[in-house]
């Protein structure tokens, strides 16, 4: 128990700031023991694979054993605590080389897998978000109850109304063992995702293909069964001249745009794929929409009707999408000056709507289980809850206008026209012009800027005149009466 709240301890004093956390909990108990006892056994192995290929380094990371908590001996009991580095896979390693099968009160010790997830989340975990990894062979029998349908309902049941998992996956792997009270086929490892952030980080962590390069299998999705259990790629487009769709390898779909396109729809077809592995989508009604910029329009679909879709199979969809040409700037906007040499994007999403949606655990998954377990009513727990009747899918738009350069080049030539003209105003202005004035027949020459007044004087040496001097020009002002002075000789 001590180990176990150095855990919690370790994991609550991370701070929410801090890596990313994750418990991996390995089953031990009498329902294992081919895994345990089997030479050949690659059980251990797998696990310190495991948690090297899921953490990286910095993560914090427990490692505990489960399998059901008695007086004097609690479950889980952690076997190491600390943070992912060079040497994780080894350290795992050396802390299974000891574990055996656990004995309570003498006979070989019962499961409760709800228990040893429950501990992970609120004492281990402390409620933090991270990752929770469960090892084992399906057999969820406390107290040597024999009804393990219903054990592994109730199991189920913890993960679809537990608020706590956000995401839960479950990893089917072959794994022959022979001990020598019994015989195995398989192990499952379970994925489970606390809180949002965690969401993230299993997403995340799958994408970055760690997990892959240990498990080859697929993982079977448990929960959310509610979104994104469709993906929608397109493969032509008709009736839109100047518009070409295509896909982004982060799953966005880009529409580019010729600047000059005004089109007021496109025909997309799709393959809508099933992306729900182990599901078959065996009805459902379709429902589209598109959201780009600060339109929102209806996407009509050709037909609305999904049937017998196999995980992994993909129907073709015809649809007539409506583009946001009006929200699209003039080649001489200021937008599209500003994007002149680049794209002008317009952000968007595609919302997919399944209502009425049934779901059925494909043939091929129920098979490859009954292998696995056989004998193990494990299957029937994968029946979808009955409140999973609507899911939602969304695919990420953009809208790219790829402007030329032209009208750029073009306002740049006319601002050097005019500025070129307003510098050659400047220097007519500040060049000094010259003036004749006659002064009591004295021809004088003077020298004036424009904008500028000076003076006359007479000979006796009292002001008669003064001279303006404009852009167009010089003028006499303010004449004293009977003054000889006129302009030019």
């Amino acid at each position: 128990m001590r180990r176990a709240l150095a855990c919690a301890v370790l994991l609550a004093a991370a701070g929410p700031a801090c890596a990313s956390a994750q418990v991996f909990l390995v089953q031990n108990s009498g329902w294992m023991e081919p895994f345990y006892t089997d030479p050949a056994s690659p059980f251990k192995p797998l696990v310190a694979a495991l948690v090297g290929a899921a953490t990286a380094p910095g993560d914090l990371l427990v490692l505990a054993a489960f399998n059901q908590s008695q007086p004097g001996a609690p479950s889980p009991r952690a076997l190491l605590s600390v943070r992912a580095g060079a040497a994780t896979r080894e350290q795992v390693g050396a802390a299974l080389a000891p574990l055996a099968l656990a004995r309570k009160g003498g006979a070989l010790a019962d499961t409760d897998l709800g228990e040893a997830v429950g501990a992970a989340i609120t004492s281990a975990m402390g409620g933090k978000p991270g990752l929770v990894w469960l090892v084992t062979n399906n057999r969820n029998s406390p107290n040597n109850d024999q009804a393990t349908a219903r054990r592994n309902r109730e199991f189920y049941e913890l993960i679809h109304q537990g608020g706590a998992i956000t995401k839960a996956l479950a990893f089917a792997l072959r794994m022959p063992v022979q001990g020598a009270h019994y015989h195995a086929n398989g192990l499952m490892v379970y994925a489970f995702a606390i809180g949002e952030q965690g969401a993230r980080e299993l997403d995340a962590l799958l994408a970055s293909g760690r997990i892959a390069q240990v498990i080859t299998e697929p993982p079977a999705r448990l929960k959310p069964l509610d979104r994104d259990t469709v993906r929608l790629v397109p493969f032509r487009v008709a009736n839109a001249p100047g518009v070409a769709f295509s896909m982004a390898q982060n799953g966005m779909l880009r529409a580019d745009v010729d600047a000059q396109a005004r089109s007021p729809a496109a025909q997309v077809a799709w393959r809508l794929e099933n992306t729900i592995y182990p599901y078959t989508i065996a009805s459902a009604v379709l429902s589209a929409r598109s959201r780009v910029g600060a339109e929102d329009r209806p996407i009509a679909l050709a037909s609305g009707v999904v049937r017998a879709l196999a995980p992994g199979q993909s129907m073709p969809l015809a649809s007539t999408m409506q583009l946001p040409v009006g929200q699209l700037p003039g080649a001489w906007s200021a937008k599209a000056i500003a994007s002149a040499g680049s794209a002008y994007v317009l952000p968007g999403v595609i919302e997919l709507h399944l209502s009425g949606q049934r779901l059925a655990l494909s043939q091929a998954f129920r098979q490859r289980m009954q292998a696995l377990f056989p004998g193990d009513p494990l299957p029937d727990i994968f029946t979808p809850p009955a409140q999973v009747a609507a899911s939602d899918a969304r695919l990420p738009l953009e809208v790219r206008v790829n402007y030329g350069v032209a009208p750029l080049v073009a306002l740049i030539g006319v601002g050097l026209v005019v500025a070129g003209a307003l510098g050659a105003g400047a220097l007519a202005f500040a060049r000094p012009r010259k003036a004749l004035v006659t002064v009591e027949d004295e021809l004088r020459t003077l020298h004036a800027r424009a904008g500028t007044t000076q003076p006359i004087f007479d000979k006796a040496g009292n002001r008669v005149a003064q001279l303006k001097t404009t852009l167009f020009g010089h003028q006499l002002i303010d004449l004293r009466e009977g003054a000889q002075v006129r302009l030019g000789r």
